[in-house]
């Protein structure tokens, strides 16, 4: 099939799928492939013209740009890889039917991509990029240890032949003991509640008895009061 016909098929099936509400889409089909077939490429484009293109929706971690075995020139089509999935289907609607210097190309998914053999005629930064691909690799960050965190013991001065037991962790030492002179307040300070306490307690003692002696002498003089008036009652009667 012509490949103009194969780019404004593959742009229908975009915009039907714009219209349409369904849930499922004709992208479903190419879940299991990260891989994008790129066609109708200017033959100056090289592997890196390429990336910088194709990655604006998502990290692209490999790029096969077909070239002629004898000359080593681009026959204008490419294979890419994308880390995420996703980023293909967003590559098909976004890219395909574009033009780059002049020339329209097509994008489409690919289902089941093969890698290319390994030939003598391809020179070593092709073969490279064959297995590793172009994404950016991991880098190792290692901690920075300054100067305050390291601390200066003996064993430092001390010559290699000489070993010297392992050194145990210095923890924080609380300072729960108390000096004398805390300890003699503290004893000051009881025996001051004691003695306020018994003052208190001799007060109470003393009025208990106030009020006893009180009482008894009231008794008496109201007995007394009483033996006056009979008395008097007696003398009344006889005269």
């Amino acid at each position: 099939m012509n490949p103009l016909t194969n780019m404004k098929n593959v742009k229908k099936l975009s915009d039907q799928e714009l219209r349409s509400l369904n849930k499922t889409t004709w992208h479903d089909q190419y879940r299991e492939s990260a891989w994008i077939f790129v066609g109708g490429l200017p033959y100056d484009l090289s592997e890196g013209d390429i990336v910088c293109v194709f990655s604006q929706y998502g990290e692209i971690v490999n790029v096969n740009l077909i070239r002629d075995k004898d000359t080593g020139k681009s026959k204008g089509f490419c294979f890419i890889c994308y880390e995420d999935q996703r980023s293909t289907d967003l590559a098909v609607d976004n890219f395909n039917g574009i033009k780059i210097l002049n020339r329209t190309i097509r994008v489409d998914h690919v289902s089941d991509y093969k890698v290319p053999k390994n030939s003598e005629k391809k020179d070593e930064e092709t073969k490279k990029l064959y297995q590793e691909g172009c994404a950016p690799k991991p880098v190792e960050v290692k901690p920075v240890v300054s100067n305050n965190d390291l601390r200066e013991t003996l064993a430092d001065y001390i010559v290699d032949d000489i070993k010297l037991p392992p050194r145990l962790p210095i923890y924080p030492i609380k300072q729960e003991i108390k000096t004398e002179k805390e300890e003699d307040e503290i004893v000051k300070v009881k025996k001051e509640k004691k003695a306020k306490k018994e003052k208190k307690h001799k007060k109470k003692s003393k009025k208990r008895r106030k009020k006893s002696s009180d009482d008894d002498s009231t008794s008496s003089d109201s007995s007394t009061s009483s033996e006056d008036r009979y008395e008097r009652k007696k003398k009344k009667k006889r005269k």
